[in-house]
């Protein structure tokens, strides 16, 4: 039996066009000018520099007279289109990821790499002056390979033992194994090829020249690091029958090691990326002024040659089919370096309009820069002053930085949802978070305050908060316990 349903739906599909103009609204400044070089080097059509004889605008490649060729076959149909797809992160170009912090009025600079070794080739390099067989050289080197970058050796020896067995071909025991992690142990920085972060410490803290403290903060850390980890300074006092202050300069003592030494290898060429502000917001007069970083205003124009040969093109009698198909890639060359233009003008006033929208519903906050004037701010909120889409607000926000005359700062960190204070006010979380956090600078670090009695103390400010919210908000500022907080 067949049944007939009536099934209506309601679909958006989005062109190839206003993809790559949601891609472009997204970039920031650097990544931006990488897709730009990108851009001209893929399209010859497409120039930079202002040429006022022949820019763009004046349109007279586009004309009727080529339409008759236009080849239907090439044109790109809108059809199901995945925009997760389009946007996910696995379609990041490498370009993402570069850093150039130069503005366009900065002098021509290079930042030259100095030669260097690697973290584990300076680590062989120390073993090289170690007297040592062949046999415990391979052990040692094995060992060297198995160190992380934060300067650990997180396996079992059992398992190094079986894995060198396996994998190389070399025969040992566990005492062999541990006979060589001492020697390890003896490389720069103090502290490289611990198993643990107990071992790592004191590693260190035997490297160290022998004191009162140090001899105690060995002790404490030896057989007493539970204790220690939880700040139980009460128990160790009683434990070892000292002065809070003889205790105190022995957790200073532990204090100043590095709990990760492969990671302050000076060796590892770790690249630092700058931040170039998008955006730029100064006090002027006593009102704000917002500018647009200017690298994000490229002057473009459409080539002139390119133009040249479709009017040839055009003024010609015979027409080849070899002509024919030279004017389709000419017309499609110039159509998208139109195209680019315009997404790149579309790009600047999103941009422009949607910090802009920002900037005047923040402007408290921007002419003092007391965050605690911060109002609550959703996308929606700019969405529907500026006329424009939350997913693009999200697009700008996300992505972009505005420098301030309180520093430089990520846009979408002025977003907050909002909360009603004793007043019935709304308030913005981010204002509360501001006052929490400087109730936890300002207390007594010898008897910090519980998440209990910080929702009182924010209670009675006028924000009556629920101690799991004091917690979450905690965690969210990366503030410990209070127990991890407590100083001798």
């Amino acid at each position: 039996m067949l049944k007939q349903f009536l099934n209506l739906k309601l679909s958006q599909k989005l062109s190839p066009q206003q993809i790559q103009l949601m891609k472009l609204i997204q970039l920031p400044t650097q990544a931006f000018e990488q897709r730009l070089l990108e851009e001209m080097n893929e399209n010859p059509a497409l120039e930079s520099g202002n040429d006022e004889d022949e820019i763009y605008e004046n349109d007279e490649f586009e004309n009727d007279d080529y339409d008759d060729y236009d080849d239907e076959s090439d044109r790109i149909e809108a059809d199901d289109i995945n925009i997760d797809e389009y946007l996910s992160d696995d379609d990041i170009p490498d370009y993402k990821t570069q850093a150039n912090n130069y503005s366009d009025d900065d002098d021509d600079r290079e930042s030259p790499i100095v030669a260097s070794v690697s973290f584990h080739q300076d680590l062989i390099n120390q073993l090289n002056t170690f007297i040592l067989d062949d046999n415990e050289r391979e052990i040692a080197e094995f060992l060297v390979g198995s160190i992380d970058d934060m300067g650990y050796i997180r396996r079992s020896i059992p398992d190094i033992v079986d894995d060198m067995a396996f994998t190389q071909g070399i025969y040992t025991d566990e005492e062999m194994v541990e006979k060589m992690l001492y020697v390890i142990h003896e490389l720069e920085p103090s502290g490289v090829g611990a198993r643990d972060l107990q071992e790592c410490l004191l590693l260190q803290l035997k490297h160290k020249t022998p004191t009162e403290y140090v001899d105690l903060a060995i002790d404490i850390i030896e057989n007493q690091f539970d204790a220690f980890t939880k700040k139980h300074y009460d128990k160790l006092i009683q434990k070892y029958n000292v002065s809070n202050e003889q205790l105190k300069k022995a957790v200073h003592e532990i204090e100043r090691l590095n709990p990760k030494p492969g990671g302050s290898f000076t060796g590892n060429n770790k690249v630092t990326e700058n931040v170039v502000p998008d955006f730029a917001i100064r006090i002027v007069d006593g009102e704000l002024e917002l500018t647009l970083n200017g690298r994000n205003a490229p002057s473009l124009h459409v080539s002139k040659d390119y133009q040249d040969m479709l009017r040839t093109y055009k003024d010609s009698r015979d027409k080849s089919n070899d002509q024919k198909d030279a004017v389709q890639f000419i017309k499609q060359k110039l159509d998208s370096a139109k195209w680019f233009i315009d997404a790149i003008r579309q790009r600047q006033e999103t941009l422009f309009v949607t910090m802009n929208a920002i900037m005047h519903y923040q402007e408290e906050y921007f002419l003092d820069g007391d965050e605690t004037k911060l109002k609550p701010m959703i996308l929606k909120d700019i969405a529907d002053l500026v006329g424009l889409d939350i997913s693009t607000i999200s697009r700008v926000a996300n992505s972009k930085y505005v420098e301030t005359p309180y520093g430089t700062k990520l846009i979408k960190e002025f977003f907050s949802e909002a909360m009603k204070n004793d007043q019935g006010e709304d308030v913005s979380t981010l204002e509360i978070k501001k006052i929490l956090q400087n109730i936890i600078e300002e207390e007594d670090k010898k008897k910090p305050y519980p998440d209990d009695q910080l929702a009182e103390l924010l209670k009675e400010k006028g924000y009556p908060i629920a101690r799991r919210t004091i917690a979450k908000y905690r965690e969210q500022l990366d503030i410990p316990v209070a127990r991890m907080r407590k100083k001798i």
